[in-house]
């Protein structure tokens, strides 16, 4: 038997080895609290009393082999929740948060929304959550990703619906009428790019969530903002999540398909990650 400390300081050295001293020991407190079954306070008030953790040697592997600590623990944090994730679904992330908080704040009436390439569901939820009375609808390519979030929608917000559906063709066919919202944070990542990410990304998650040709790298924006200029209602918006060195570029697309204001919002780095356009 090992104690909580025993068992946290193993993980933090291991996870040293891959990651930097703080990373290292973030992941170190989360795989400890989750499988664990204890919180930070526990571990903090109580560092000695005995804890046990199924398979820490398969853990330990795994942490070397840059798995996500997400996927080693089954879940994400998202908007006060904890979201199923694993292999075959995109890893939420904090700025998506900020995305939620801006559409819910500049459209907190909307009465119907569609997320376009949901994923885990993170958005389309949280949006469910915040917006009350909303009708919210996810649209994923992906079998798997539509598997975990119908099971994080049944958690969190039973309502919203989740329909497979291809991004660059298929928005409309999937949702019933006109909407208030579109919301999307679709891949964007040029293949060229992909060399200098890291390998807790580019061995684990799926790359049909991340990567875009290097010629056309706006090629789900350009897709999905032109199929949501049919769908809109009057007084709708369109919200993206996107590459910070996209932004003039994405103004100058938006307003050639025909969108009338177009905004950027910076992220919590003052990087600009979000963009609006109305029609």
């Amino acid at each position: 038997m090992a104690s909580r400390r025993e068992i946290f300081d193993r993980l933090r050295r291991t996870a040293e080895e891959v990651y930097p001293t703080a990373e290292a020991r973030q992941i170190a407190e989360m795989i400890t609290t989750s499988l664990g079954g204890i919180t930070r306070n526990d571990l903090i008030i109580e560092p000695n009393k005995e804890l046990v953790i199924d398979n820490l040697d398969t853990i330990t592997a795994e942490i070397r082999a840059w798995r996500p600590v997400q996927y080693i623990i089954g879940h994400a944090y998202f908007a006060d929740m904890e979201l199923e994730v694993k292999e075959g679904v995109l890893i939420p992330r904090p700025e998506t948060e900020e995305l939620v908080e801006w559409v819910a704040q500049r459209m907190p009436h909307a009465k119907s929304i569609v997320d376009v390439c949901c994923g885990s569901g993170c958005i389309a939820i949280a949006l469910s959550r915040n917006i009350k009375h909303s009708r919210v609808c996810g649209i994923d390519i992906s079998p798997e990703a539509l598997a975990i979030a119908r099971r994080n929608g049944a958690r969190y917000a039973p309502d919203v619906e989740f329909i497979e559906g291809d991004a660059l063709c298929d928005i409309a066919r999937c949702i019933r009428g006109k909407v208030d919202v579109v919301v999307s944070n679709p891949p964007y990542i040029p293949e060229a790019d992909k060399s200098a990410m890291r390998h807790n990304v580019t061995k684990y998650e799926p790359a049909i969530a991340l990567f875009v040709p290097n010629d056309d790298p706006l090629l789900f924006y350009r897709a999905i903002a032109r199929q949501a200029r049919e769908i809109l209602n009057p007084a709708g918006e369109l919200y993206f999540e996107i590459y910070e060195q996209y932004g003039e570029e994405m103004c100058t697309m938006l307003h050639e398909e025909g969108y009338s204001e177009v905004l950027i919002h910076e992220d919590f780095r003052g990087k600009q990650r979000m963009i609006c356009a109305s029609v």
